[in-house]
C-alpha cells in the first residue's frame, strides 16, 4: 500500500519543487565519486576542480591533469609519500564586466586537488611539464615494483 500525503482543499501542489533538491544530491553525488570536493554546506557555489587522468607504463606512472586558462605560475605541485597535491587559481577575465555577460559556464577561482598514486615511485625523480593546458607530471616507478625479466638458461 503507498503511503498519500493529503494537502489542505485548494492548495496548489507544484510537481516540480523538488528537482531543484534532487539536482544538487547527482551534483554531489558525482563530485564525490570523481573526487572533487564537496561545496561548502549552505554555499550556492560548487568548487572547481581540474579533471584528471592516470595511466601506467612499463617504467612510469603518468598522470595529465587538465587546467585550461591556468597559468603555470599558478599551479603548485607537492608530493608527500604516496599523495600528490595540485593546488592553484584560475583568474577571471576582467576585460569583460559580469554583468555584461549572457552565459558564464568557465569557473575561476582557487582549486586543489588531493590524489593518492596507487604504487610506489621515486619521489626525487618526478617531473612535471605544462602544455595547451594540460599539466603532465610522470612518476618512474620505484625499483622493487619494476617487472624485472629473467634469463632463462637452455641446456
Amino acid at each position: 500500500m503507498a503511503l498519500v500525503r493529503f494537502r489542505p482543499f485548494g492548495q496548489v501542489v507544484d510537481p516540480f519543487r523538488d528537482l531543484g533538491d534532487i539536482q544538487s544530491e547527482m551534483n554531489r553525488l558525482f563530485d564525490s565519486f570523481f573526487g572533487r570536493p564537496a561545496p561548502q554546506t549552505g554555499s550556492i557555489e560548487r568548487v572547481w576542480a581540474p579533471a584528471v587522468d592516470m595511466h601506467e607504463t612499463k617504467d612510469e606512472l603518468v598522470m595529465n591533469i587538465e587546467l585550461p586558462g591556468v597559468s603555470e605560475k599558478d599551479i603548485q605541485l607537492s608530493l608527500t609519500g604516496d599523495v600528490l597535491t595540485v593546488k592553484g587559481e584560475r583568474h577571471w577575465n576582467q576585460d569583460v564586466k559580469q554583468e555584461n555577460y549572457h552565459r558564464a559556464e568557465r569557473w575561476s577561482g582557487r582549486f586543489e586537488r588531493t590524489l593518492p598514486l596507487p604504487i610506489t615511485v621515486q619521489a626525487d625523480k618526478v617531473k612535471a611539464s605544462y602544455r595547451d593546458g594540460v599539466l603532465t607530471v610522470t612518476f618512474p616507478k620505484a625499483e622493487e615494483i619494476k617487472a624485472k625479466e629473467i634469463k632463462i638458461d637452455v641446456l
